[in-house]
């Protein structure tokens, strides 16, 4: 099997050492022609090429990509589109519609996607998962990370991004999930518009809570991550010469009311220490000689941190949400829009990056949560809690008593009720019965859902559907009344029976009246 490196830069001559020693490295796609020479002296053999068009017909078995951010998509589509295996370094792309657009790609290709999140592959981490897994920490409650050093100052990227993407894979290696909630701060001082420093809080369900501060403006270099459980913690640091991980038996107790420290031993624990980017090339070329799509560093996993990036940077960006909108206001040159047809009333809170459409009106005391999309002739309130990142479609009426989670999808025409009895000329609307939809779930088109249920995470509701009772997570309903017809997950894919995604390879178990997620597959293709 053979590779070629599309990129000679600082990272890319590591992916060239790397493969070169693992004797996987075939070719050299390297614009800068004055490079040519010197790599053809310390890279005897190898085939170079001025361009990655050419190097796309020399018959490699993959290609690894390593050329800055901006270029990632359209180099990484050209090579898939002739059916070339891809390791796209961090980060995916520089958009989400970029990374959705390659990872479609790649699976009309029958091609591998893989991106360069190169502490999945870190034996470290990896241990520490294990080790979270087995219960050693008890319950993950808190992740930080800082990732500090005195340059190298990027001009064509922030901090953020330069940096956070590698903590946000681990974050969503360690959790599982994607976050609830994503809150950034930061700091602009060498370059208009480029932030140095930031700070970033990612809330995840269950009250697992985030941090993650990075900056090139700091005096000494430090990589250091502390995962605290409920019954102990880890804390490593790659920057340091041991480069050990230490378990700390420590924690508060509650004892007879009273909060009591716990400090007991601290622990080495023994891991293999094994180059991560070795590890990373070489789990690549297995996946290609094996015909496999990677289990972990997939494109999922490279549009997931993409999102959380966005959403950061969107945070980052805006230094608070408006707290109300003046009626026909188009919320042009604000972090959100409001087409001029539709209708705001005051009291109203309406987050970054949401787009309400045609002929909408949100009812005073509503709240409408960050990247929200509503569509035509929707109505929202009043009194009524709209989560992140939900989509409401055409002639939607979410009434007082619905709150709705992040990340729920309302089909066209779906109905709400929020009164079980309603007579026109009896008021009732004291006994309004409230119903809740739980985060992830999805309401098809024309379902009706009767006041006073609740509709689990991750459910899926088919079209046309009339809920009279509560829908258990994951569970998949249909009919009039509603019944469960099977299992459905995160990604909206139907389980098999041994409760196990084909899709995207997630596996579940049963847990009380529905699932919970157990397992994203293997590690390592077999």
């Amino acid at each position: 099997m053979k590779l070629c490196v599309i990129g000679a830069g600082r990272w890319g001559m590591n992916h060239i050492r790397t493969l070169h020693g693992l004797g996987l490295l075939g070719g050299i796609a390297e614009s800068n022609v004055e490079r040519h020479e010197e790599l053809r002296r310390d890279y005897p053999g190898i085939t170079l090429f001025s361009d990655y068009r050419e190097a796309a017909e020399a018959g490699f078995d993959g290609f690894t990509l390593a050329t800055p951010a901006e270029t990632h998509h359209d180099v990484a589509m050209f090579l898939m589109d002739r059916g070339r295996h891809v390791l796209v370094e961090k980060p995916l792309a520089l958009t989400l519609e970029d990374a959705r657009a390659m990872k479609r790609l790649a699976d009309e290709r029958g091609v591998i996607l893989m991106v360069g999140h190169l502490l999945l592959f870190h034996p470290a981490f990896r241990a520490m998962k294990e080790l979270i897994d087995a219960g050693k920490i008890g319950r993950l409650e808190y992740i930080y990370s800082n990732r500090l050093n005195l340059g190298t100052v990027r001009t064509e990227e922030n901090i953020l991004w330069s940096f956070a993407p590698h903590d946000i894979s681990l974050f969503q290696y360690f959790t599982g999930d994607l976050p609830d909630e994503v809150v950034s701060r930061g700091g602009v001082f060498l370059q208009p518009a480029i932030h140095d420093s930031s700070m970033t809080i990612l809330t995840y369900p269950g009250n697992r809570v985030g941090h993650i501060f990075v900056s090139w403006l700091h005096p000494f270099k430090e990589h250091r991550i502390v995962i605290i459980g409920s019954k102990g913690m880890f804390s490593y640091e790659d920057s340091s010469p041991d480069k050990e991980i230490l378990f700390y038996e420590k924690g508060i107790d509650w004892v007879r009311g009273e909060p009591v420290s716990r400090n007991g031993a601290t622990e080495t624990i023994p891991y293999e220490k094994k180059p991560p980017l070795t590890e990373e090339l070489a789990y690549f070329a297995r996946c290609i000689e094996q015909g496999v799509q990677p289990q972990w560093a997939d494109a999922e996993n490279g549009i997931q941190v993409l999102e959380i990036l966005e959403r950061a940077t969107k945070s980052l960006l805006s230094a608070n949400r408006h707290e109300a909108v003046i009626p026909g206001n188009t919320g042009q040159g604000r972090d959100y829009f409001v087409h001029e047809t539709s209708i705001i009333d005051d009291r109203v809170t309406i987050g970054a990056g949401t787009k309400i459409w045609h002929f909408s009106h949100i009812l005073s005391n509503s709240s409408v949560g960050d990247d929200c999309s509503i569509g035509q002739n929707v109505v929202i309130g009043p009194d009524v809690s709209i989560g992140n990142r939900c989509k409401i479609q055409n002639n939607v009426s979410v009434y007082k008593g619905v709150t709705l989670e992040e990340g729920v999808f309302c089909g066209p025409s779906m109905v709400f009720t929020n009164v079980f009895n309603p007579r026109a000329e009896i008021r009732r609307m004291d006994e309004v019965r409230p119903t809740l939809v739980r985060r992830g779930a999805t309401i098809g088109a024309n379902a009706t859902i009767v006041c006073g249920v609740t509709i689990g995470r991750w459910a899926f509701i088919g079209a046309g559907a009339v809920v009279t009772d509560d829908v258990p997570d994951h569970a998949l309903v249909v009919g009039n009344p509603a019944k469960q017809v099977g299992w459905v997950c995160e990604c909206g894919e139907k389980l098999t029976k041994k409760l196990t995604c084909k899709a995207c390879n997630k596996i579940y178990e049963k847990e009380g009246k529905g699932l919970r997620k157990i397992s994203t597959g293997p590690f390592f293709a077999t």
